[in-house]
């Protein structure tokens, strides 16, 4: 199968250039990897807005959320020749024994009359807010469920990579509900109805030792107690999702199931899209999988910028066979594409 993405040609939609930062000594690194929903006949991006201190430092820098420090961010400096440094990632670093990020993210809203050009918001929709959310928060995925909008985001802070979940009615006044998946994990998508009674989410935790970064089932009566936690989807050894997978934007529904798309690793890092097709009735059930990428990181805002050879999709919508998604490119820019549902199930094995 070859690439089948029809890319924007407004692409990126985002870039660090659009955003002034929050706070004085902070620059934006990435706009990435945005939730998408539809609200008052336009549509909505729920982006990542990450921020952190300019390069060409003598130090490497950590921004941690902090009420009590000056406009309410504190700042882990760490000369690059301190011997308890280990700083091989640009996304963070280890320092005596400890792991930091480099950046600290928040969640934005931009609109749409047409789904292509973008009016951003002036203040953040979310920040991370206390001791679980230190680092910041990332990655939401949105879903509309029973007239409301669920927001699980992955929580960050030095305990881990956690999912939390906040919910709207407005996208003015925000519930959170706490921590969900407790860390480490990532990856949380919503099914935007119940099946079978109860409510349902993919999500990623993460093994050390025995096991992997597979895709996992679990199941809820109220959206935050999660139980019946199940594995359904592994790398396969070999190919473009050898390493790694987690689930991408949250499920849609077809004519023959769920269709989820999901983003692979490759051994040389490489970030693909793939999908899914989960049984209507028992969406732990796996119908059929792309056995080849149905969108690579070609487009040269998707091959170079902070993290390369990324395309991370995180949202999307249907109109008829018409499937379009909004992702992250390279871990720097929002981009958008649209793609056949047709072509994308007839590449399914």
């Amino acid at each position: 199968m070859t690439d089948l993405a029809r890319r924007f040609c407004g692409n990126p939609l985002f870039g660090p250039a659009d955003v002034p930062p929050t706070r004085p000594g902070l620059t934006v690194i990435g706009v990435l990897n945005p939730g998408a929903f539809r609200f008052n006949d336009k549509t909505w991006l729920l982006l990542r807005i990450a921020e952190g201190v300019p390069a060409g430092s003598s130090v490497v820098s950590a921004p941690v959320l902090d009420p009590a420090a000056p406009e309410g961010m504190r700042l882990i400096e760490v000369r690059h020749n301190d011997p308890d440094l280990v700083s091989d990632d640009p996304r963070g670093f280890v320092w005596c024994g400890d792991s930091y990020l480099t950046t600290v993210s928040h969640l934005r809203l931009a609109w749409s009359d047409d789904g292509a050009r973008f009016q951003l918001q002036p203040r953040p929709a979310l920040e991370g807010n206390g001791e679980l959310e230190s680092y910041g928060i990332e990655d939401s995925r949105v879903t509309q469920i029973e007239g409301r909008f669920f927001l699980p985001y992955t929580a960050v802070s030095p305990y881990g990579f956690g999912i939390a979940l906040a919910s709207t009615s407005d996208w003015k006044t925000y519930t959170r509900h706490g921590m969900v998946f407790a860390p480490p994990n990532k990856d949380c998508v919503l099914f935007p109805e119940k099946v079978r009674g109860d409510y349902v989410a993919l999500h990623r935790p993460v093994s050390e030792g025995l096991g992997g970064k597979y895709i996992w089932i679990a199941r809820s009566p109220d959206l935050v107690h999660w139980g019946q936690h199940r594995c359904i989807v592994r790398p396969r050894r070999g190919t473009w999702d050898s390493e790694r997978i987690g689930a991408g934007a949250p499920p849609l529904r077809v004519p023959d199931g769920w269709l989820e798309i999901y983003h692979g690793v490759d051994s040389t890092e490489r970030y693909c899209l793939g999908a899914l097709l989960l049984d209507a009735d028992d969406p732990g059930r796996v119908l059929g999988r792309s056995a080849a990428p149905i969108m690579e990181p070609l487009a040269e805002y998707e091959r170079h910028g902070f993290v390369g050879n990324v395309v991370f999709a995180t949202g999307a919508m249907s109109d008829d066979d018409e499937l379009t998604i909004y992702y992250g490119a390279s871990d720097q820019y929002v981009c958008g594409a649209r793609m056949s549902i047709r072509e994308i199930l007839a590449g399914l094995a």
